[in-house]
């Protein structure tokens, strides 16, 4: 497969992988505001014909590189997320278990979203 570029679709709450002109995986997300702002991964999505070429690990990789430029910490409560996290603790610091408690009740609060 050619490059994978990844872009941040922060109107839809998706950063994607784009290969060869395709969405070929995303990260579904939302923006936490309250108690303080985080960035909150739900989703990764690789579509089947590309997995295993490590793309949900550059997506997860670009999701913690997006939050630093932000100043902003990921409370993620995608489970490949947090694996990926707990492998990665260098570029992933641990999540703050208030934000991921705030995480979880907007998760709650706006069913269907995700």
């Amino acid at each position: 497969m050619s490059e994978i570029e990844i872009r941040d679709d922060r109107a839809a709450g998706r950063l994607e992988a784009v290969g060869e002109g395709e969405v070929v995986g995303h990260v579904e997300y939302f923006v936490l505001e309250s108690p303080a702002r985080a960035l909150v991964p739900v989703h990764t999505i690789v579509e089947p014909a590309h997995e295993g070429k490590g793309i949900a690990g550059s997506l997860a990789r670009e999701l913690y590189a997006l939050a630093q430029r932000e100043g902003v910490p990921v409370a993620p409560l995608c489970p490949y997320v947090v694996a990926w996290a707990a492998r990665h603790p260098e570029v992933a610091p641990s999540a703050d278990p208030e934000l991921l408690s705030a995480a979880k009740d907007w998760l709650r609060a706006h069913p269907g979203r995700f």
